[in-house]
């Protein structure tokens, strides 16, 4: 089985946004970790409007999409991954995402904030190998563990 994915990576100051989720069934427990807003692929759905939905969903804050960044291929929990990372241009917007607005926020999102990747745990690993502003600079690059 596959799982097709969207991410959302939008930088102010050196930092990441990211999401902390609630710990919730499904979810890794025991482990604290941040990562990029975005989430599952509807049917039939294409990129550009899965993440934009997603954004909206998770932060009530409409993304300005911007060029394709990475390409995440894993495998985990007998489940083949595949993410799809896009550059959000309006980083400003989410300054202060006030959660209680969002559809989807306050039943799965924790805490969400723009953040030093080389302080905090975030997933998937690679997001944090660069100063965050280095991550806008890549084209479509791949990276997989299988």
């Amino acid at each position: 089985m596959r799982r097709i994915a969207v991410r959302g990576i939008a930088v102010r100051d050196n930092k990441l946004l990211c999401v902390r989720h609630k710990m919730y069934t499904g979810n890794i427990v025991g482990k604290d970790f941040w990562c990029l807003p975005g989430g599952t692929v509807d049917e039939g759905e294409n990129l550009t409007a899965a993440i934009t939905r997603e954004m909206i969903e998770e932060t009530a804050i409409t993304p300005l999409i911007g060029k394709l960044l990475y390409i995440n291929h894993f495998q985990a929990n007998n489940m083949e991954h595949l993410e799809f990372f896009f550059h959000v241009k309006n980083p400003e917007d989410y300054r202060e995402v006030d959660l209680s607005k969002a559809s989807h926020a306050e039943e799965e999102i924790a805490e969400i904030d723009f953040i030093d990747t080389t302080k905090n745990n975030v997933l998937p690993e690679f997001l944090t190998t660069k100063p965050a502003n280095d991550l806008l600079t890549a084209n479509a690059e791949i990276i997989s563990s299988l």
